[in-house]
């Protein structure tokens, strides 16, 4: 079982929000659903995935994403222009790859 660690944007270099899960199907369809419409993700539409990461336990994955949570914004930028440089929404590729 592989952990993830995320990336969200609302659009390049918009509005960031990074997450953890086990599911990264599952959850990036959740936020891209707005099923909490009161989060912050569905207030700032913050439903592109630009970013991704695997991780082989649940708490080197909440370990990563406290990590990333605390950078500087520009480090973040950094992180996903190094492997996404068009900022593409890299949904449909994880769909592609889980099935």
């Amino acid at each position: 079982m592989h952990f993830w660690v995320y990336i969200l944007a609302s659009r390049r270099k918009g509005t960031l929000y990074t997450g953890y899960t086990d599911d990264l199907v599952f959850r990036i369809g959740q936020h891209r659903a707005r099923t909490s419409p009161g989060s912050f993700t569905a207030r700032y539409d913050v439903t592109q995935l630009v970013w991704y990461e695997p991780h082989a336990s649940r708490h080197a994955a909440w370990t990563r994403e406290r990590q990333i949570k605390d950078w500087r914004r520009a480090w973040k930028l950094e992180l996903i222009e190094s492997s996404n440089p068009g900022w593409r929404d890299l949904y449909d590729e994880v769909v592609s790859l889980s099935v």
